[in-house]
Formats: structure tokens, C-alpha cells, sequence
């Protein structure tokens, strides 16, 4: 079964949409506090593979962000020292939801860092 020929061209605007959402938010994420940017130049990548493979490119080839967004597609890949930022920001988290929030719920931020925490560590 094939699309009519809207169908591609309209899911190419939303895949460009979506791309330049994570984009933007990734970018913000350079200047505020635990707002990760990598993960969402990697999804932007994602997206623009989708409906916008120039701008693909201009990620892959990105001299800052592009061998973090190649080594995550080649081998699930995180570096060293973005896997040490993110179990110690997790751990800030979650320190700071023991202290801050009131039991049970102040269980749920230590209990999301483990987790995640845990997967960021076995990546290789």
C-alpha cells in the first residue's frame, strides 16, 4: 500500500518540525542546568533523517556534537565524560528530591536516577 502523494511530503514537515524542536531544546540546554544537549542533537539527527537529510548531515558533520551523535548510531556509544556528567547530575537529582520532597514521593526522583543511572553505565 503506498501513501497518496501529500501523505510523504506532509510527514516530512512533521519530522522537520519535530527535528527543529529538539533542536531548540538542545540548544538550550548549553546554558541551562540539567538540560541535557546531546541526547536531543541525537534525536534532531533522528528526526531530520526523516524529513530533512541536509540538515542530518550538518549534525553528523558538526565538529562538537557530531562524533557524540555517530558514536551513539555505530555503537550505542557514550562517552566517558558524558556518562560521568549524567550519573552525577542524577545523583544531584536525586539527592535533592530526598531532602526537598516529602516521603513516598521524594523516593521517585532516587528511584528514576538508579535506573537510569544503571542503563547510562552499561552503555559502552
Amino acid at each position: 500500500m503506498t501513501l497518496p502523494a501529500e501523505k510523504p511530503h506532509t510527514f516530512r514537515r512533521l519530522w522537520n518540525m519535530l527535528g527543529l524542536m529538539a533542536l531548540a531544546t538542545g540548544t538550550i540546554g548549553i546554558v541551562v542546568p540539567l538540560l541535557p544537549t546531546v541526547p536531543f542533537y541525537i534525536l534532531a539527527a533522528f528526526l531530520f533523517g526523516k524529513g530533512n537529510p541536509a540538515f542530518e548531515r550538518r549534525l553528523l558533520e558538526h565538529p562538537r556534537f557530531g562524533p557524540h551523535i555517530r558514536a551513539w548510531r555505530e555503537r550505542g556509544a557514550i562517552s566517558r565524560r558524558g556518562k560521568i556528567a549524567a550519573i552525577a547530575m542524577l545523583g544531584a537529582s536525586a539527592a535533592a528530591g530526598l531532602l526537598l520532597i516529602d516521603p513516598p514521593w521524594a523516593y521517585l526522583p532516587a528511584g528514576v536516577a538508579l535506573l537510569t543511572g544503571t542503563w547510562i553505565a552499561t552503555r559502552p
